[in-house]
């Protein structure tokens, strides 16, 4: 325990050294049309630190979801090459999270969010970028794009829909392809079911039997009140709708585990020892069987939660306290539907199929919107990504959303990089003792490509220069 308490304050000092002025931008509320003349601002962190003004590089974070602070705190690795490549680095909010509301505190209303869209964002970024660049008809800067998660799939479309205003791309852990009927939709938990066997055979076993036990308890007035206490749940679970909720952040909890399954402690969404999933399955490595199992199972939420002494209140679900991600929801409602199912037969969940009808219609109770469950991959390309350049596409094959990532490289300039023992974007994150070779590796491509993408950039604009 003093070791996790160790590890995690050094993880906090080294966050600390990370220095940056708080700035803000003002952006059109809608790019694409002229109804309105509405602006609002958006929030970005500059580092000029490490610049060489006159000529250095800006590496720019594509802001996913969620206030930019985390990400700029968990993106060690631009901070880690920022000197070495005489860089400017800036991290940019992306609208309708964190601080950069529209409306405010009514952003999130349905009259509200409409404006809440990729394509919306990486035009605002664009408008940054061209401030940044002092509005010159030939930029003095390269640019260079990072992004993880959502971040990547932007940093990626960012090269795409700018090429002009983005030299390249390192496009981490983005799941491009998760789109309907481009993957097969159970492979995302079948990743997750993965890394739970190859930490013990037992341990995804005894989860998989879990779900009709739970369900039984929460069926009895008795032994749903036992669950209730052994579990630390901050009300009951005894009622049909109640398992459902319960079994539904249980799953929610071991993907998040399985997401941010890092060699190292980390607070990226909560805090957690190094290998969470090892660490938890230790309580579930033999065969168990009713109550035992359930009290297993406690130990596992208990790690999730950090031992924390308040009861735990399971119909919050994805509460990580430190992302705020409300407005996701509404995207995956709108533009970015990723179809996610369990068979219960090559997974450890209970059956749970993919159906569009019924996910279309609680978006439309929700939000007053049908989803567009073709619209990103015609605006994007999918997997028609021939015209493209300059992008790294990096995938750890311990992270599920490799399920809908770029395992193969297109071309010479859009290349797959494949990182076999890594967890979610861990190779954005900064470096550490208990990094794989893996990792390491994959890190020199991104540096000897991000190199490669400067260059090129420079003798371009020198010779149109001259």
């Amino acid at each position: 325990m003093w070791r996790y308490i160790a590890l995690l304050t050094l993880l906090a000092l080294a966050r600390s050294e990370y220095r940056y002025n708080t700035k803000w931008f003002t952006v059109p509320l809608d790019h694409f049309g002229f109804a309105t003349n509405a602006t609002f601002k958006i929030k970005y962190l500059e580092c000029d630190d490490y610049w060489d003004m006159g000529g250095g590089p800006i590496f720019f974070y594509t802001g996913n979801e969620g206030q930019i602070e985390v990400f700029a705190n968990h993106t060690g690795f631009m901070w880690d090459i920022a000197a070495e490549f005489k860089a400017k680095i800036v991290f940019a909010e992306h609208r309708y999270y964190g601080a950069s509301m529209p409306f405010g505190d009514k952003s999130l209303d349905n009259q509200h969010i409409g404006y809440l869209s990729s394509a919306q964002a990486l035009a605002d970024y664009a408008e940054l970028i061209n401030y940044l660049q002092k509005n010159a008809l030939k930029p003095k800067y390269p640019v260079i794009a990072f992004g993880g998660s959502y971040g990547g799939m932007l940093a990626a479309y960012f090269r795409m829909k700018y090429p002009h205003v983005v030299a390249g791309a390192i496009a981490a852990s983005a799941p491009i392809h998760m789109f309907p009927d481009m993957v097969p939709c159970e492979v995302f938990n079948r990743i997750v079911t993965s890394s739970y066997k190859v930490a013990n055979s037992k341990c995804a076993d005894n989860i998989k039997k879990s779900w009709s036990f739970i369900r039984s308890y929460a069926a009895s007035a008795n032994t749903s009140e036992w669950l209730r206490q052994n579990w630390n749940l901050c009300g009951p679970a005894n009622s049909t709708l109640h398992a459902d909720v319960l079994v539904e952040f249980l799953e929610s909890m071991y993907v998040t585990m399985a997401m941010v399954n890092y060699p190292f402690a980390s607070d990226f969404l909560m805090p957690l020892p190094a290998q969470p999933v090892k660490v938890v399955c230790q309580y579930l490595n033999e065969t168990l069987k009713d109550k035992e199992l359930l009290e297993g199972i406690g130990k596992v939420i208990s790690v999730f939660t950090n031992n924390k002494k308040e009861c735990l209140n399971y119909t919050e679900g994805d509460n990580y306290g430190n992302l705020n991600a409300s407005g996701w929801d509404y995207q995956a409602c709108t533009e970015m539907v990723m179809p996610i199912c369990t068979t219960g037969k090559n997974d450890m969940f209970e059956p749970s199929p993919w159906n569009f009808t019924q996910y279309a219609e609680a978006c439309h109770k929700k939000y007053n919107v049908y989803p567009r469950p073709n619209m990103a991959r015609l605006e994007y390309g999918g997997a028609m990504l021939e015209a493209a350049s300059n992008i790294v596409f990096s995938n750890g094959l311990l992270d599920p959303w490799a399920a809908g990532g770029i395992l193969n490289s297109v071309s010479d300039s859009v290349k797959a990089v494949i990182i076999i023992d890594a967890a979610h974007h861990l190779d954005l994150m900064a470096s550490n003792p208990s990094d794989p070779e893996s990792v390491k590796m994959a890190r020199q491509i991104h540096k000897d490509n991000i190199r490669k993408w400067i260059d090129e950039f420079n003798r371009r604009m020198a010779h149109r220069r001259a």
